[in-house]
This record gives structure tokens, sequence and C-alpha cells, in this order.
């Protein structure tokens, strides 16, 4: 088994090719990538079959949801890689130009990162996505996937890479960690001159590990959160559709909601809808239902379990929804100030005043107005595909696409100029 000092080692040599390849040959390299997943979609199905019945029992069912892929999934990796194939080149762009009075003059231009090493959980459609930006971007990529989905990601890995073989590049530019204990996360965490720029892309526990224990370049992302406001005058038809979006729809990932706060003005008419549609509704038509986890308040007006003490603290990540009431925006945008992760929040009025006091004093990396959180994801922000959300304020924030994965550096031009 290749070592992960080794791994580092290739990709740090690898990395320099890139410098020179035009956008043309990135893209078809892309495009390579993209065919070798597709042709290759039954051995990587195969192996995630594995990847499943090793998994079952171990980790829950929307877990599962996360892990598994299947034909039309691997499809949506492919059209993600061509989606970013389209995307116009970061490298390169001239961020800035100023011509100085004495004629020099000083351009500040797009550089790729060098590698960048990314440390993931189970979804194994983030490997496609990552490499497929550090390619576009310029950077050599190397990928950590967790042990559960070990089989499924080495198999997509060999396909990718099989790829950028046949469009002429090195293969090495991408690599999959093979070790998938604890000692390669801290090697990729620690692994300074070799890695430029650290990714992790999963639950808090990661993350929190990345964050304090990384000596290389690090960025915080996504343990979501994520609040969804019902205002006073909110329409609560629009409402109800868009809670049950950001709960249900995928409850497994980050943008999901995990808590849900309504004006008291509207709680007596609005927490009974919610009540239906999450919880009866879903089960009387075989779905599972919502648990509704309620504070005092609430619970006066609907049944439910009763909120402890962490449940508006906890990404529940599960058919699971805290419920809280207050009587006033600048109540909720107090709550959600104290509990916030930074994600995504939300608010649902027909109020401009209210809905410019809540975007404003909301410190979250995307604050929504009468929309879904679950619309926090690259794609839908027209980025092709994502690296993670980043929920810090340098050197990126939000979905982190091909922009994110640059640094740049300041090229200045003279005749003969000095000081």
């Amino acid at each position: 088994m290749i070592t992960t000092a080794e791994i580092l080692t290739r990709a740090k040599a690898a990395a320099p090719s890139l410098l020179t390849v035009t956008t043309e040959q990135k893209n078809q390299a892309l495009e390579a990538m993209a065919a070798a997943l597709l042709a290759q979609a039954d051995h990587i199905l195969a192996e995630n079959q594995k990847d499943m019945e090793r998994a079952k029992g171990h980790i829950s069912d929307v877990m599962l949801d996360r892990l598994l892929l299947t034909g039309s999934r691997i499809q949506a990796m492919a059209e993600g890689m061509i989606a970013v194939a389209k995307l116009p080149d970061p490298v390169g762009r001239i961020l800035k130009e100023t011509v100085r009075p004495d004629g020099l003059i000083i351009q500040k231009r797009a550089v790729p990162m060098g590698v960048i090493a990314i440390i993931y959980e189970s979804r194994p459609n983030v490997t496609s996505d990552a490499a497929a930006l550090c390619i576009k971007s310029g950077n050599g990529c190397v990928l950590r996937g967790g042990k559960e989905a070990f089989l499924s990601a080495n198999a997509i890995t060999e396909a990718m890479r099989d790829g950028l073989k046949e469009a002429g590049l090195n293969p090495d530019l991408v690599q999959l960690v093979q070790d998938t204990t604890r000692q390669s996360s801290m090697e990729l965490m620690t692994a300074n001159g070799y890695v430029d720029l650290l990714i992790p892309r999963g639950g808090a526990g990661l993350i929190r590990a990345c964050v304090e224990n990384a000596t290389v370049n690090c960025i915080e992302t996504g343990t979501g959160i994520c609040h969804i406001y019902v205002d006073k005058s909110a329409d609560l038809n629009m409402a109800l559709d868009i809670i049950d979006n950001a709960k249900t729809s995928r409850p497994s990932v980050c943008n999901a909601e995990e808590v849900c706060i309504v004006h008291s003005a509207a709680a007596e008419q609005f927490l009974p809808m919610l009540k239906a549609r999450l919880v009866d509704e879903r089960a009387a038509a075989g779905l599972t239902p919502v648990e509704l986890r309620l504070e005092e308040r609430a619970a006066q007006i609907i049944s439910g379990t009763v909120a402890g003490e962490k449940d508006f603290d906890t990404e529940f990540l599960d058919y699971i929804l805290a419920v809280k009431v207050v009587d006033s925006v600048e109540e909720a945008i107090a709550h959600i100030s104290a509990h916030t992760t930074h994600h995504s929040e939300a608010i649902i009025t027909s109020d401009t005043s209210a809905a410019d006091l809540f975007t404003q004093c909301i410190d979250a990396a995307a604050v929504y107005v009468n929309a879904s959180t679950r619309f926090t994801d690259g794609g839908e922000f027209g980025l092709g595909c994502e690296m993670g959300i980043s929920t810090q304020k340098l050197h990126a924030r939000g979905p982190m696409g091909l922009e994110e994965l640059t640094s740049y550096k300041y090229i200045i031009h003279g005749n003969g100029h000095v000081r």
C-alpha cells in the first residue's frame, strides 16, 4: 500500500505540471475524466454496494443515503465535471492593474494554490467534485475519504486517473489516501511544505479536529445549524412549503433546516399547519415523520417532544426539527446569533423592513429572504459544483468554487526602473 507520505511527495511533484497546461487541455482532461466515470460505472456501483453492505447497521438510514451511489448519481457526477469544464478558467485572471506615476505596471493575477488536500466523510460524489474543481483551478488534489466509503472513492479515483492519463496529464494530480486511520488525517493536517490548503468536509467532529490540529492553511467548513424564522407577516402557505423543503428534501446535508422559529402572532395558526404537514401527513403517506422538539411556548400549541437543553445547538442531520416561539424579529435575530454556525439562515416575511433588519444583522455565509436554505450549494449558485461551504470569513465564505481555490501574486513590469 502506498503511504500517505509518498502520495504527498507525488502530488507536490505533479502540481507544477499544471502551470503550463492550457484551459483547453484542462477542459479536455475533465471531459475525459467524466467519460471514464461513465465507462467504469458498473465497477464503481459494485464497489459502492460492498461499502453499503459493510455500513448497514453501523450508520443511520439518512447517512446510508449519503453513501449510496446509483446510475443516475454517477451520471450527475459526470455532468458536474462537464459543467466545471464549461466555466471560465480562474487562473491567470488579472484581478487589478495599476500604472504608477513612474510608469511601473503592477498586476494582481490569480494563480493556483498548489496542492489542495480534502478530508471528507461518507459522500462518494465529493471525490469527483473536488478533483474537477482542483484540476480546473490548476491544483494538485489529495483526497482522504472516510473508511465507510473507501471502496467507492477508490473506484471513482482510479477512473478519474485513467481519464487524466488519456488526456495526457499526470495521473498523480489526483490521488486518494489509502490509509483510512486517523493517522493519515493527521499527516495531511501537518504536511507543511506539501499541502498548500486543507479543506475538511463533514461533521462537526471532523471540522473541529482539522481547525484545532492543522498546521497547514485550513478552511473551516459547513456545520449547519440552519434556522428559518417565520415572521408575523409571513405568507404561511409559502412558509410551510419552504420549511417542508428545507427539512425533508434531504435532511442529512449541511444546508437542511434544523431550527424553526415562529413569531407569536403567527404561531397559533402556523404551528398546527406545520405539525400536519411534517408529522401527520408524512406518517399517513408512509414517509418518515419529522420529530418536533418543542420549547415551552410551542409545546402549549401543538404536541411533540419537549426540547432538551442541547436541541437548539445540534445539527441533527435527521428527521428532527427544533421549534421555538418568539415575540419579535429582534428576538429571533438574538436567538439565531446565539446559536448560529454561520452557515445559512432564512426569514419568511412580507415586511421589507423586517427582511432588511434580518439580512443586515444575521452573521452567516448565506442569508435568505423567502427561500429555502437548501439553495446553499455550489451548483445552485452557478459554480458548477463546490469544494464545501466555508463558514469562516477569510479567505473564502459560502460555497467554494473555482475562484476560491486560487490565490494571487503580483507581477510587476518595468523598464529599467530602480528605487
